[in-house]
């Protein structure tokens, strides 16, 4: 009995489908590491500036094969080079708009009712012409006081421009 047993085994390993379902079975393996190794290249580049260390890492996750994924996964930089450009550009945007701190020509620290820089003495903003308060570039109207903004042409927030002594 146990020799039919082992005499079928012996049937199937040396029959045509054992060699499909072998041939088969090691396609897919060398397609799931191929996949693997254009995985880790596609996400190193997305992750790395260098061209040089894109394509080490490459190297590194095809070498060992799928060994050498799980490698890149665990010393991978954590964000993508996209995400750090937006968050870069995001608190570059949260500087400018908070930016009334900073003179834009020699970037001394200044108050936002400040009308002049103190060390440069660029003209930061224009005065209300009714109540004297500072006024944003951007504004038509006073807030403070309802009076409408003229523009008197003597306000020039381009780095570089000064008051008249």
């Amino acid at each position: 009995m146990s020799a039919s047993v082992f005499g079928g085994a012996h049937d199937f390993f040396h029959s045509t489908s054992w060699d499909i379902v072998r041939n088969a079975a090691v396609a897919f393996v060398v397609v799931l590491w191929v996949a693997t190794i254009y995985w880790v290249h596609k996400d190193a580049r997305r992750r790395i500036r260098s061209a040089v260390l894109v394509w080490f890492v490459t190297l590194l996750g095809a070498v060992p094969p799928f060994l050498g994924p799980l490698i890149y996964m665990l010393f991978r930089p954590p964000e993508y080079l996209e995400d750090v450009r937006e968050r870069e550009l995001e608190i570059r945007a949260i500087e400018k708009r908070l930016g009334a701190g900073i003179c834009p020509v020699c970037r001394a620290e200044v108050d936002s009712d400040f009308l002049v820089c103190p060390v440069c003495t660029t003209r930061l903003r224009q005065a209300c012409a009714t109540c004297q308060r500072p006024l944003e570039p951007q504004w038509q109207l006073c807030p403070y006081c309802e009076t409408p903004i003229v523009d008197d042409g003597t306000l020039s927030l381009r780095p570089g421009s000064r008051t008249r002594r």
